[in-house]
């Protein structure tokens, strides 16, 4: 079973109804005890890097977080993807979930229209499990104004608008973060959060 961390930050019907699709098991949660018995858990959300993370401090699930995604497959997206980050600069200065090196900050390349709205190209850095029958050919569709600055042994792979947009980040165990919505990423998307439940075999 897949927990979808239910904390108020948006997304999560449309990553539900995905996972549906795909006839993975899955439940919304808010609840430790479910997310310590899931096989693999799903972080979506949208909005702010801030406000994501005093509601995640509100419902106290930080440190079940933070444990379970020592243990087995977890999937933050977009604004799940964000906080999985040490920092983010979004409206001030907060602290992340830290299970990514790095921060979060602004798209500034001068002529860009901010948010990032649209499809754009995956570019694969490295490969990974994740990504498995995807290819460089392959779009996906992004919504965001601000982006991960992360080393490159965390990226496994990315968009260019302007300059480079980490699209798939890692920590090289269970942790993955994709900024793009798979759940509105067509075939593709799918496929990309069916590779992630074939993890679970392999956690």
């Amino acid at each position: 079973m897949v927990a979808l961390i239910e904390y108020g930050a948006g997304n999560i019907f449309s990553v539900k109804n995905a996972l549906d699709y795909l006839g993975i098991e899955n439940k919304l949660t808010a609840d430790a005890d479910e997310i310590r018995n899931a096989d693999a858990i799903i972080l979506p959300g949208v909005g702010a890097f801030g406000a994501a993370m005093n509601m995640l401090e509100k419902s106290g699930l930080i440190p079940v977080i933070k444990e379970q995604a020592k243990i087995k497959p977890f999937l933050g997206i977009c604004l799940g993807m964000q906080v999985l980050f040490e920092r983010g600069y979004e409206f001030g200065e907060f602290e992340g979930l830290g299970l990514i090196p790095g921060k979060v900050d602004l798209i500034t390349d001068p002529g860009l229209i901010v948010p990032h709205m649209g499809w754009n190209k995956l570019e694969i850095e490295q490969e990974s499990p994740i990504l498995d029958g995807v290819t460089d050919s392959d779009y996906v569709y992004f919504v965001h104004s601000y982006k991960a600055f992360c080393d490159k042994k965390n990226l496994i792979a990315y968009s260019e608008y302007g300059s480079v947009v980490p699209a798939m980040v890692t920590d090289g165990k269970y942790v993955f973060g994709a900024q793009f919505h798979p759940e509105k990423s067509g075939e593709t998307g799918l496929k990309i959060l069916s590779n992630f439940t074939k993890l679970i075999k392999e956690a």
